[in-house]
């Protein structure tokens, strides 16, 4: 890299810094390279979201590398060699495509909190933090939000997993019945156990004191008066003010998250391990090579994975029907009370479909909503649901005694009080290859 001279910093907005991400990631040196990507994207957002301070070798190889629960650092040097490679191809990077660039990013040797700097100044890790008076300070109190419940969410789900995972191999292995098998056999033993995706959606959650002053900085506040329905809240009565920041790592799928531990559930059941990755740390080319089930619509690539223009889409919060039979709908969107506003119908699409390949299979469960999801994966594992699906595909495949190797079904459910009912369904798409 170019010498750095020890001038007073800038501030780099975090658009810049974004950016200057993104060129990296798509330069040719790293965008063959799916682990090495992955690794500095995730070091450098969990940098840029505040919690540099958390990095280190047990978190990435866990969470990049998926060592699991039981990695040790000191035995798997997988981390500090994938790091070395990555300062490397940073180096080079800077000194050809990215010479004129006009801001650099480093990796410190010793460290995984990556450093941004524009060129001829000092790399520093992140702007500096906004002068928050006393009396501002005094008014945060902690707020135990939807993305602190959703992230706890996830760590009961991994701790769950891990025990299943990790449990008594000397248990005793089951077999599912016949009427789940004809639709898991892809992801059941000997089979390699399938990628399982759970989303992370941006939101904006609320804002709380374990927050660097970035984060509170970058936030909104609403009035207390705009948010009646949190009243009767402890919160609504110890807090001054309402203050919500954007986040792009925040878990709060509670839907998936519950319909994952039924996964894993039936997995363990029969002797196949089950692994759960967060949408964000996965890419595409992975998906499309692997046995995978994808929880949860609207991830960030999910729109690019498998399109079928003949059959149902999920497109914008609502599923179009483009080729409408009798008794059919040509668009299908969630219901509301009138009076209330709450969810009470939630519709959700599931589709078996060929990896890029065809010698695997790929599992989309997509919710309108979270409890479309969590509903559509209680239908999935309900062998007496599962026994009707079995008789209706092959009544829908083209000779009316085979199952379609590939299909789409549309599933509804009632939802009260945020929590869903019993699927039903709606239709079915035969597939052809």
């Amino acid at each position: 890299m170019s010498t750095l001279h020890t001038t007073e910093p800038s501030t780099i907005p975090l658009f810049e810094k974004r950016e200057e991400l993104r060129r990296v990631l798509e330069s040719k040196l790293l965008s063959n390279s799916p682990k090495k990507t992955r690794f500095l994207d995730f070091v450098a957002e969990q940098t840029l979201q505040g919690n540099g301070e958390k990095l280190n070798e047990y978190l990435i190889g866990v969470e990049v590398y998926e060592r699991g629960v039981d990695f040790n650092p000191q035995k798997d040097p997988i981390v500090r060699v994938q790091a070395y490679e990555i300062r490397r191809l940073l180096k080079k990077y800077y000194e050809e495509d990215g010479v004129n660039n006009p801001i650099q990013i480093d990796l410190p040797s010793g460290h995984y909190v990556p450093t941004f700097a524009r060129r001829g100044e000092p790399f520093q890790i992140g702007e500096e933090p906004p002068v928050v008076s006393a009396g501002e300070n005094s008014s945060r109190i902690p707020l135990i939000a939807a993305g602190i419940l959703g992230t706890c969410c996830l760590v009961l789900v991994i701790a769950l997993i891990s025990s299943w995972s990790h449990g008594d191999q000397q248990a005793k292995v089951s077999s599912l019945p016949d009427s789940l098998t004809w639709f898991w056999k892809p992801f059941l033993p000997p089979n390699p156990e399938p990628l399982i995706t759970i989303p992370n959606h941006p939101i904006l959650r609320a804002a709380h004191d374990g927050d660097s002053a970035q984060t509170l900085a970058g936030g909104h506040d609403i009035a207390k008066s705009k948010l009646p329905e949190f009243r009767d809240t402890i919160h609504f009565h110890e807090l001054k003010r309402f203050r919500f920041v954007p986040s792009l790592t925040d878990f709060t799928s509670v839907g998936e998250t519950l319909g994952v531990v039924d996964l894993c559930e039936m997995l363990s059941s029969v002797g196949q391990r089950c692994r759960v990755q967060q949408s964000r740390l996965v890419n595409l080319d992975e998906i499309k090579q692997d046995n995978a089930i994808l929880l949860g619509g609207n991830q960030a690539w999910s729109g690019r994975v498998f399109v079928n223009k003949e059959g149902f889409q999920f497109q914008s919060g609502v599923i179009f029907n483009r080729n409408p039979q009798a008794g059919e709908q040509s668009v299908y969107k969630p219901e509301f009370d009138t009076v209330t506003n709450q969810l009470i119908r939630d519709y959700a699409l599931v589709l078996m479909l060929p990896n890029k390949t065809k010698d695997k299979k790929v599992l989309l469960v997509y919710g309108v909503y979270t409890q479309g999801s969590q509903a559509a994966i209680e239908y999935l594992t309900n062998p007496e649901q599962m026994s009707e699906l079995r008789k209706t595909l092959i009544a829908a495949s083209p000779d009316h005694k085979s199952l379609p190797n590939y299909f789409q079904l549309l599933l509804t459910t009632t939802v009260e009080n945020a929590v869903p009912g019993k699927s039903s369904l709606v239709a079915v798409r035969s597939i052809t290859e």
